[in-house]
């Protein structure tokens, strides 16, 4: 208990927060510039999902504080990509189905 007490007054923690925050800074500036730099939109598409799992895993490791739990922190990313995944799977098979009927 002493050691925690310690830790928290030298500002250990406060520096790995400041550090995780400046990442996540940094990263959103390059999903800015990803839109900006008239890449093609597949393109755009990939580096705009990859920066996002990147942020989403930077958030749930240190500010959800399951960096040392990796099963939950796999869990807090995979579990919502693979049901965006199945939404988009569904909504895309109507929009199909939609469009091949029109013509």
């Amino acid at each position: 208990m002493a050691e925690h007490h310690e830790s928290v007054r030298d500002g250990a923690w406060y520096r790995t927060y400041v550090v995780t925050w400046f990442w996540l800074l940094v990263i959103t500036g390059l999903e800015i510039a990803t839109v900006f730099l008239g890449l093609p939109r597949l393109a755009v598409i990939l580096l705009l999902v990859t920066l996002a799992l990147m942020k989403a895993a930077l958030i749930a490791a240190y500010f959800m504080h399951l960096r040392h739990e990796r099963l939950n922190l796999i869990f807090t990313i995979a579990a919502p990509l693979i049901l965006i995944v199945i939404l988009f799977l569904g909504v895309a098979r109507d929009a199909l189905n939609v469009f091949f009927l029109r013509q």
